[in-house]
């Protein structure tokens, strides 16, 4: 994939010979003013902006240091035909690579543009390699130790290094493109980019353009040559979120993608285009559903889903609550300069109650709320969001009039935990007594509700030494 840079002259000659010049070895989007600049900069992920000193009434300087003061600023380089060599000095000091002096020598500029994305290259391969150091496994932010869990963080392992494509389910919330980032992490290019497009926020026309790109006058509003997501994404991994609803247009050409050319074309264009792309996509819908009301095409969903990757919902994965809340106490408290707090039992306990609909993404904000409202070091009840505040309904299917009515265990100690220490002992014993009084002994549904097996629930209620009358298998 090219480069992209914008050059900001305004003199129209000036501007377009440079595109001209460049664009055989770059992708060169061009702009006459600060105020297109800065528009261009907001649509396109500019490596390399070369801008005048002079842009007709407008100082260039302002305009340096409005790139300078972006989240994620290219490099700048100044150009100038005035030898303001002072002025020009004064912009590296603000962060400026460096200057040149009109009238240019193409040659040399090309040497100087190719030199400062390499150094930019470099200085993001050290930023990387320090960030892979602190990484654990590349799962460090998919937490949990249920069986579930485990399930899936062996499956991101094992087909993390292959080509295959994957397709990861699961409900809102879950954390699918948490598990699609530590499949790039793992795959053994993560230098490479990882590209992130959610197609229920794009129109249809939107999405073509978005993924495959457009050439210049493909469309009303089509002025410059635009490149895709894929061709971004090449060399590294391509997300797809919500892919359940792209049109049936888009669909056809994402069949093109996938197959053994690995080619497209722009908006607009008729030239092949190879991209060397890692696909994962995700979605909350049953793909297996749409294909069978004919609203997904059979043979995409085949090559979306080599492998399928389904996250468990929180209510699956009840004994994970703990360990989220703990790490989710740490980040909020640090993230907002506040002491690490303490949970009061009532607020734990009804985090352990609550159903979860929004699963960890609503259980993070949960917590993040809790940590804000905190006073004297402790996250009590009053300090939960209402709706964690009261008991949501859990879904279940119609439970047998039960032989007994007394709870397996008449009453409970408070449950004491602190963010830095959670009883799991305790917090296991809870909820399997808690499963086991819901379905009347019944081990089998009880272990159902829990997410794990009915030898695993046999093994625990033994280790726990919970007492099984009223066992009804």
């Amino acid at each position: 994939m090219k480069p992209i840079i914008l050059i900001v002259d305004d003199e129209k000659h000036t501007r377009e010979g440079l595109r001209d010049s460049l664009e055989d070895a770059f992708d060169v989007y061009i702009a006459a003013d600060s105020s297109g600049a800065l528009g261009v900069l907001e649509r396109e992920s500019v490596d390399l902006v070369l801008t005048d000193l002079r842009l007709g009434g407008e100082g260039g300087m302002e305009l340096v240091d409005q790139i300078l003061a972006l989240p994620h600023p290219p490099i700048v380089i100044m150009m100038t035909a005035y030898g303001s060599v002072d002025i020009a000095v004064e912009a590296m000091k603000r962060g400026a690579y460096d200057f040149v002096a009109k009238p240019l020598n193409i040659d040399r500029l090309e040497i100087l543009i190719r030199r400062a994305l390499r150094s930019r290259k470099v200085e993001r391969e050290v930023v990387e390699l320090h960030h892979q150091v602190d990484k654990k496994f590349g799962l460090e932010r998919l937490l949990g130790s249920s069986p579930a869990m485990e399930e899936v963080f062996a499956t991101i392992k094992q087909v993390a290094p292959t080509r295959a494509t994957v397709l990861i389910q699961g409900g809102s919330g879950t954390g699918k493109e948490l598990v699609a980032q530590a499949l790039h992490t793992l795959s053994g290019r993560p230098k490479a980019k990882f590209v992130a497009v959610h197609c229920a926020a794009l129109s249809p026309q939107l999405l073509e353009s978005e993924l495959f790109g457009h050439e210049r006058g493909a469309f009303t509003g089509a002025i410059e040559r635009r490149i895709g997501r894929f061709e971004q994404a090449n060399g590294g991994t391509l997300f797809l979120d919500e892919i359940g609803e792209i049109d049936p247009a888009t669909q056809v050409k994402l069949l093109r993608v996938l197959g053994e050319e690995r080619t497209f074309e722009r908006v607009g264009g008729n030239t092949p285009i190879k991209v060397d792309v890692r696909l994962v996509s995700a979605t909350n819908k049953n793909l297996e559903e749409l294909v069978r009301q004919e609203k997904f095409r059979a043979d995409l969903f085949f090559r979306l889903s080599v492998v399928p990757i389904t996250l468990p919902l929180l209510s699956q994965r009840q004994e994970d609550i703990p360990i989220l809340v703990a790490a989710f106490l740490k980040s909020f408290s640090e993230e907002n300069q506040k002491p690490l707090p303490t949970l009061s039992p009532d607020a734990m306990q009804a985090i352990l109650d609550h159903h979860w609909p929004g699963n960890v993404r609503e259980l993070r904000t949960a917590i993040e709320h809790g940590v804000v409202m905190a006073k004297n070091g402790q996250i009590t009840l009053k300090d939960l969001p209402a709706g964690v505040r009261s008991p949501s309904p859990i879904p279940t299917t119609p439970t047998p009039t039960p032989t007994y009515h007394q709870p397996l265990q008449p009453s409970l100690p408070p449950l004491s935990l602190t963010p830095d220490h959670f009883n799991l002992h305790n917090t296991e014993h809870r909820l399997i007594i808690q499963a086991l009084e819901k379905t009347a002994g019944n081990v089998t549904r009880a272990a159902e509700q829990l997410g794990i097996s009915r030898r695993t629930l046999h093994r625990k209620i033994k280790e726990l030494k919970i007492h099984e009358d009223g066992d009804r298998n």
